[in-house]
């Protein structure tokens, strides 16, 4: 175990989903290189350990910043090594449970006030936030399909799918904890973006080797695709990174899965021309998103 000393500027890296986005895909790579990382510093704990001490952490302290000995405590709970100077940990839930993911104001309307709470779990270190974003047009077929029972009307409830907007989730989270970093992306990019993701939650550079950098294009497109991308990458080591997504963006293009590639079917009653409109929308969000101040919108 540590000694239960958090280093006076420790970095809490909190990936917070959203919900039917990363599917445990990031965290699970972090977790097969937690020996490398931990060489460097970095901590990745297992989701197990981390997410019922945490919960409980946010449930006594009711939004209010833990003390200092509660902060040691609560280290010492979810990191077991010493000479950690960073800790990523990752929950789709730190945001609210999926069937309260849209509310009357909009998407996670408990954004801000809970990206407070998280960050006064550890008020002292320097606190990041990481959160993929997603398109309303395959954002609610795929909350209906994951929470148990739902229907369109029992998530939606009155609002409207072309009110469903992520800047003022992102500006809920940063009025709320002004001191955090905020890094956001776009779901539909993660395959291209996959090893700056894996990179930026660890914060390491080029330096620290890193495996299943290409862990998410190995599984949306085909063996027989993955194989000859790998190869023909393999015969540009200089490649920069702009290259590098290009080449793989044409690969995946070329050879994406189908059934990884295909929209998810629209809610019965929709339109093409509704489903035109969000992803209109959707892309005007995320040029605003980018715009703002203090919030790193990262993209291919």
């Amino acid at each position: 175990r540590s000694t239960g000393v958090m280093p006076r500027r420790m970095e809490i890296v909190y990936h917070l989903g959203a919900h039917c986005t990363d599917e445990e895909r990031l965290i699970r790579a972090l977790l097969q290189n937690r020996r490398a990382l931990a060489d460097a510093g970095i901590a990745v704990p297992t989701p197990s350990r981390y997410r019922p001490v945490l919960g409980d952490a946010l449930a006594a302290l009711k939004g209010a910043p833990a003390s200092r000995d509660a902060q040691e405590a609560l280290f010492d709970a979810i990191v077991d090594q010493d000479q950690t100077r960073r800790v990523v940990l990752s929950n789709e839930f730190f945001l609210g449970i999926a069937q309260r993911a849209i509310g009357e104001q909009g998407l996670y309307p408990t954004a801000g006030r809970r990206a407070s709470a998280i960050a006064n779990l550890f008020p002292d270190a320097v606190n990041e936030f990481h959160l993929a974003i997603r398109n309303p047009a395959t954002f609610i077929p795929a909350l209906i399909a994951r929470i148990p029972g739902a229907t369109y009307a029992s998530l939606m409830g009155e609002t409207a799918p072309a009110a469903l907007r992520w800047a003022p989730v992102i500006r809920r989270i940063a009025a709320q904890a002004p001191e955090a970093r905020i890094v956001a992306w776009c779901n539909e990019d993660t395959p291209l973006l996959w090893p700056e993701l894996l990179r930026g939650l660890a914060g390491i550079g080029p330096d620290i080797p890193l495996d299943g950098s290409n862990s998410l294009l190995r599984e949306i497109m085909t063996p027989a695709g993955f194989e000859r991308m790998t190869g023909f990458l393999a015969g540009r080591p200089d490649a920069t990174t702009a290259e590098r997504r290009k080449i793989e963006g044409a690969f995946l293009e070329k050879f994406g899965r189908p059934e990884e590639m295909e929209m998810e079917l629209p809610v019965p009653g929709w339109t093409t021309a509704l489903v035109e409109d969000l992803t209109a929308a959707y892309d005007a969000d995320c040029d605003e998103i980018a715009g703002l101040a203090r919030v790193e919108m990262l993209m291919p």
